[in-house]
């Protein structure tokens, strides 16, 4: 096959990448952790559909069919795709808006919802807008991924006791909730959950494959048959309804369209955002795959597309189950592929062997997967080495723990962007003395001894010339030059660090060298790199300047400043200093 066509299918189609090469050694893991996954997708599944506004059946349909799809077009290969608590409260926020009439148009309506999604979803990878996770920084990451972590590993705590907690994804209201419900804790069912605990935790050290998720759940089952633990109301699964998914259809009503495009925009964006930040922590413990965020969009709106189809409704990536299908040994998307069809299994032949699964043990193998995803060190290594960072990382982390999982993420990316746009504008900006006996320049604030000269002010600015920083810029130089108590007869430009130049910034550099000259201060640049004399150039900046006096280095500035050089010398390099692109 031709080399260029393989490239393209292995990157629209990811499973082509790693199907062929599927390691022997990879598949313990992969069986243990498809059915670990798939065990917790059916009550998982059934209680998020509730949770939409829906029948339980549907939460299942949609971890058929979506898991499948992603398996196939997502680049993460531990992911796990499909309804999670904060998509299913957005479904059913943006329904209730719409007032349906039946629970057949309120399906409807999910279906739509869930087709528009993918639609958004698809078209924002398909034009390559994955961008927008570069503004999740990595203490952004970390801090979103703690405190989700916490939050959901406090929403297991009401099945973990069997007390009664509200649904909610701000920890002081659930904090609050199980201080005042602590009298409640039905003794039995926390030992059970003990008990997962402790197989899970340590089942590992039995043997590294050792399927210490798939025990516990084993283990569960059997506790509550062998001792009738049901009627000392101990909680379980209890009847899993049965049959496949029949095709569906959406609505393509214009009307129904325009109520829940917002809703299915938010969905999107924070489902991506979501699910990409989990996937990305995932995969940098692995680290032997790559994620593509365009292609991560192009999976969930496939899988978002199969939902509409097969009678779901949104899923995005799951947080909790991400870190199970991680915890129980996943390789690659053949375990999603597995738990699917466990689910398409258990849905036509085993709906029984899961009655008596006690609620305690998933919330068991929810808690201890969430918690190795709360990083202790990484905030106290910021402390110590980025105050900046460590702020970043704090901000995220209260947010997400007090206002909510899609407040934080999306709170991260605009804290991330707004520490971008700090630092953008208020670039790095130094003064130059001479290394005495050397032609080389360096910052007098990082070195002594430099020769400094009080007619001459030599700078160099280490970012681009633009609207955000031309102020700042400004203001340092002219404290300089106050320093210098009006003694400064020439200003030199280095310009080698100088990326780009704006408009704002052309204009502004402009001025200055306007007002500078008027007052007695002559102006030159030094080493400008060919894109930023190509834009010089076209505002005339070079031909205002002086040909004269742009220069290929700084010490032939300061050597024709001090006339210690004479012209034909200088006019040898003129070009390499001047020269701009014809076109």
């Amino acid at each position: 096959m031709n080399t260029a066509l393989t490239k393209k299918l292995k990157a629209y189609l990811p499973i082509t990448e790693w199907l062929p090469n599927y390691k022997k050694s990879d598949l313990q893991g992969d069986i243990s952790a498809g059915l670990t996954v798939g065990i917790m997708l059916i009550p998982q599944g059934m209680a998020y559909a509730m949770l939409a506004g829906l029948e339980p059946i549907h939460g299942l349909y949609a971890v058929t069919v979506p898991l499948l799809l992603y398996a196939i077009f997502g680049t993460s290969r531990q992911l796990a795709v499909g309804p999670v608590a904060m998509v299913s409260l957005l479904t059913a926020a943006g329904i209730a808006s719409l007032n349906p009439a039946s629970p057949e148009q309120y399906l409807l309506y999910a279906l739509t919802l869930a087709f528009l999604v993918g639609l958004i979803q698809f078209g924002m990878g398909l034009f390559r807008l994955g961008f927008v996770v570069n503004f999740l920084s990595h203490p952004v990451i970390n801090g979103f991924t703690s405190a989700a972590a916490i939050i959901i590993g406090l929403s297991q705590v009401k099945h973990l006791l069997r007390i009664n907690l509200p649904n909610s994804e701000h920890v002081q209201e659930m904090i609050l909730a199980i201080f005042q419900n602590i009298g409640d804790i039905h003794w039995i069912t926390f030992g059970i959950g003990v008990i997962g605990i402790i197989i899970i935790k340590y089942g590992k050290k039995i043997h590294k494959s050792f399927p210490a998720p798939l025990a516990a759940v084993i283990v569960g089952i059997a506790l509550v048959t062998g001792f009738n633990l049901t009627e000392q109301g101990v909680k379980i699964v209890g009847d899993v309804p049965g049959g496949l998914p029949s095709l569906t259809s959406p609505s393509f009503d214009l009307e129904s369209w325009k109520t829940l495009i917002p809703i299915a925009l938010t969905i999107s964006l924070v489902g991506f955002a979501e699910s990409f930040a989990v996937a990305k922590t995932i995969q940098a413990k692995h680290k032997n795959y790559r994620l593509d965020p365009n292609q991560e969009l192009i999976g969930l709106g496939v899988a978002n597309f199969g939902a509409a189809h097969f009678g779901g409704y949104p899923v995005t990536g799951g947080f909790s189950r991400t870190a199970v299908n991680d915890n129980a040994g996943a390789r690659t998307t053949l375990a999603s592929i597995i738990s699917a069809l466990l689910i398409v299994l258990t849905l036509l032949f085993f709906t029984g062997l899961f009655y008596n699964l006690p609620s305690a043990i998933l919330a068991a193998v929810v808690l201890v997967a969430v918690s190795g995803l709360i990083d202790f060190k990484e905030p106290v290594h910021l402390w110590h080495k980025d105050k900046a960072d460590f702020g970043m990382l704090i901000a995220t982390f209260l947010i997400t723990l007090t206002l909510g999982i899609e407040t934080g993420i999306i709170s991260g990316m605009v804290l991330s962007l707004l520490v971008v746009i700090y630092k953008a504008s208020r670039p790095h900006i130094a003064q130059l003395g001479r290394v005495p006996g050397t032609n080389i320049f360096r910052n007098v604030s990082r070195f002594k001894n430099l020769e400094i000269r009080e007619d001459l002010l030599m700078v160099r600015i280490d970012g681009p010339i633009y609207f955000a920083n031309v102020e700042f810029i400004k203001d340092r130089i002219d404290h300089w030059l106050e320093e210098k108590n009006g003694k400064t007869k020439m200003l030199v430009f280095n310009m080698e660090s100088v990326t780009n130049i704006d408009s704002t910034g052309a204009h502004e550099l402009n001025e200055w060298i306007t007002y500078w000259r008027k007052t007695g201060i002559d102006v030159s640049m030094t080493s400008i790199k060919g894109p930023v004399r190509d834009v010089l150039s076209r505002w005339s900046l070079l031909e205002f300047v002086g040909p004269d006096h742009i220069f290929i280095d700084d010490i032939s500035a300061l050597s024709a400043y001090d006339h210690v050089i004479d012209e034909d010398a200088l006019g040898k390099y003129s070009t390499y200093a001047t020269q701009t692109n014809p076109k």
